[in-house]
């Protein structure tokens, strides 16, 4: 017996009236996959990286051809995944009329769940072209496809992450003079301090000794780099002070509004404002996702149990709102929030604590939402004096 193997189109064929496009980008090539009408088969196109001309050159050619095989001259619907790229080549094609540009978050797409997969850009690039004919067919839940901040937000929310970056930094310079003095019985030297340098004059090891020449030598260059980094950190946040500032006068303000609340700073109020509530959200369980705080179960016939939060969304403001949650509880002990978790950790060890300060961060995020969006007051807080 004779086995035929049929050959089988690339994608579902649809009429959808346009050309589909994926983009696989890397620092040396764009690899452009396409699906044209006309065609069967998807056909492959290389770009070099960065060359914006060569690939607006490339989308001109795929539209001559498809109007030569149609007689008709169609639109471009392009896709790519959230990436090192960010979003400037996506508001590059967004300025043309005749091209639809989607920007993907790639953990959305199913993929094959076998052990060792093939994966390759060709394979990607065709992944990315049927996701997207997916999505563009009106399937439930295809894929989804990240929001692309406008180039004023994603400039403001810089201020926050680089300071978050920097204070990251001032702790590795910290724990390594730290620790050098460690070596030599050194216990008591308080680094930020503004006597930072008296005190290194006068330090003596545990066996009675001044510091070693080269060791005083390497600490001191450290502490060079250790005040050029509070510096900067000052000037960051000077900026976010007047930025904040200048926002006094909007009332509606998230970051103003957030301030207002006893125990939150002008550091939370500005991480939480340009991280998670700038955005829209249809509900609290598409906020509590987005911020990786939702429930991730585990159901399968008799099986039924939890693997813990997601993890998959931002993880600057889940960072926030958990730190957030311990100081609402220091700052906000009469609100509902707190008393509800005073009561769930009655009788619960330091893991039942843990688990239920998640369950806190994600409650206050969702009463916070209410709050800058609707106004609804947050029961039993207390506002920040003027």
């Amino acid at each position: 017996m004779t086995l035929i193997r049929a050959e089988l189109p690339a994608a579902i064929r649809v009429d959808l009236g346009a050309i589909f496009v994926s983009l696989e980008l890397s620092k040396s090539t764009w690899l452009v996959t396409v699906l044209a009408p006309g065609s069967e088969k998807m056909s492959r196109y290389t770009v070099v990286g960065g060359d914006l001309a060569g690939l607006f050159g490339c989308f001109d050619e795929l539209r001559r051809k498809a109007q030569m095989r149609t007689g008709q001259l169609y639109p471009l619907v392009v896709i790519q995944e959230a990436g090192f790229d960010g979003f400037w080549i996506d508001r590059a094609l967004k300025r043309e009329e005749w091209i639809d540009s989607h920007v993907v978050d790639a953990a959305s797409i199913a993929v094959s769940r076998r052990n060792r997969r093939a994966k390759t850009d060709r394979l990607d690039g065709e992944v990315l072209v049927r996701t997207l004919m997916a999505y563009k067919r009106g399937e439930p839940r295809a894929c989804s496809m990240v929001r692309v901040p406008s180039v004023e937000d994603e400039d403001r929310r810089r201020i926050c992450r680089e300071r978050k970056a920097l204070v990251a930094e001032r702790v590795l310079h910290v724990n390594r003079i730290k620790g050098l003095l460690f070596s030599q019985g050194i216990r008591d030297y308080e680094l930020l301090r503004r006597d930072r340098r008296s005190q290194l004059e006068t330090l003596r090891t545990g066996d009675g000794r001044p510091l070693p020449g080269h060791l005083k030598a390497q600490i001191s260059r450290e502490i060079d780099r250790l005040e050029l980094l509070l510096d900067q950190i000052k000037a960051v946040e000077a900026k976010r002070d007047a930025l904040m500032k200048e926002d006094v006068a909007n009332l509606s303000s998230p970051a103003v509004l957030l301030k207002q609340l006893k125990g939150i700073g002008p550091e939370f109020a500005s991480v939480l404002a340009h991280e998670g509530l700038c955005r829209h959200f249809d509900n609290r369980r598409q906020l509590a996702a987005y911020a990786g705080l939702a429930a991730s179960p585990w159901r399968s016939g008799k099986i039924n149990r939890e693997q813990g939060i997601s993890k998959s969304g931002n993880p600057r403001l889940r960072t926030t709102m958990i730190q957030l949650a311990w100081l609402w509880i220091r700052h906000q002990p009469v609100s509902a929030l707190a008393l509800w978790f005073k009561e769930r950790v009655a009788q619960s060890s330091g893991t039942g604590k843990k688990v239920a300060i998640v369950a806190l961060a994600r409650k206050l995020l969702v009463a916070l939402w209410k709050f800058v969006t609707s106004g609804v007051v947050i029961e039993g807080a207390v506002m920040s004096p003027a």
